[in-house]
């Protein structure tokens, strides 16, 4: 009886059983691969699946001379309110979360289907600004087949995967210093000097744009391409008054008169 993973060896243990062997990975691949080596001509093999088919192992055990029983024990399916699903893809598309956990494969090929067209976006701010932290190997390889960067622990564990993050984000925090503030960057908001002044999609999209280039004018046209629903150029100048409003410090965005607006750096 070979187990994939603590959980599966556990609740082996626990029934009175014995397991054989168990994949250091806790990679279904490793497992096919052990038992190719074993030799499984001619053997019928019990493969509980974990939400969701995984037809290349099946297939490569078949080839191998296998008959594969697969056994659902538990099926992934769409959420019966998938409003709050589809809420967290506009944080991830706007970039408004710091970081996103997956615990799952499935999980993970879930919340890019349901994206839809908004897929492109998503996928965008996982390779840059939102930290993708995976439990584990077989987690990322969903994330990993789309070039997004994944953040894991060395073991499969929840704890592990919390202090990754905590250990994770403070380095790639935007941190600087504008008329006269300490001025750090979150995914929906900013701490000034300490303060966490939370901030809408706009202001916190153009204080993001201006923070890319610290010191650097940039146009009324260039900032409107990075509003979430960008309209005019007004709609800017709104999203530049809300985001001083909402800083409580005038001063760390300059009007630089006919050609646009820039972070006064210190």
């Amino acid at each position: 009886m070979e187990a994939l993973g603590p959980k599966a060896r556990g609740a082996i243990r626990a029934a009175g059983l014995h397991d054989q062997w168990s994949p250091a990975s806790e990679s279904c691949d490793e497992v096919v691969d052990h038992l190719r080596r074993r030799g499984v001509a001619g053997q019928v093999i019990a493969m509980q699946l974990h939400g969701e088919r995984q037809p290349e192992c099946t297939l490569a055990l078949e080839a191998a001379g296998a008959t594969v029983i697969e056994v659902p024990v538990y099926r992934w399916a769409p959420p019966t309110d998938p409003a709050p699903l589809h809420r967290l893809i506009d944080l991830i598309a706007g970039r408004l979360v710091d970081a996103v956990t997956f615990t799952s494969a499935p999980a993970a090929e879930a919340l890019l289907r349901a994206a839809g067209d908004r897929t492109d976006a998503v996928l965008s701010a996982l390779r840059s600004d939102v930290l993708a932290s995976c439990v584990g190997a077989v987690t990322a390889e969903p994330l990993l087949r789309h070039g997004v960067p994944v953040s894991a622990p060395g073991r499969a564990r929840l704890g592990a995967l919390v202090r990754t993050i905590v250990d994770e984000l403070p380095r790639r925090t935007v941190t600087f210093k504008a008329g006269g503030h300490l001025l750090t960057l979150r995914g929906h908001a900013a701490v000034i000097d300490g303060e966490l002044r939370p901030l809408a999609p706009a202001p916190m999209a153009v204080l993001r744009a201006l923070a890319q280039s610290p010191g650097r004018v940039l146009s009324r046209t260039a900032l409107l391409r990075t509003l979430p629903r960008g309209a005019d150029e007004h709609a800017v100048e709104m999203a530049v008054a809300r985001l001083r409003a909402g800083l409580r410090a005038p001063r760390v965005v300059q009007t630089v008169v006919k050609r646009g607006y820039r972070l006064r750096v210190d």
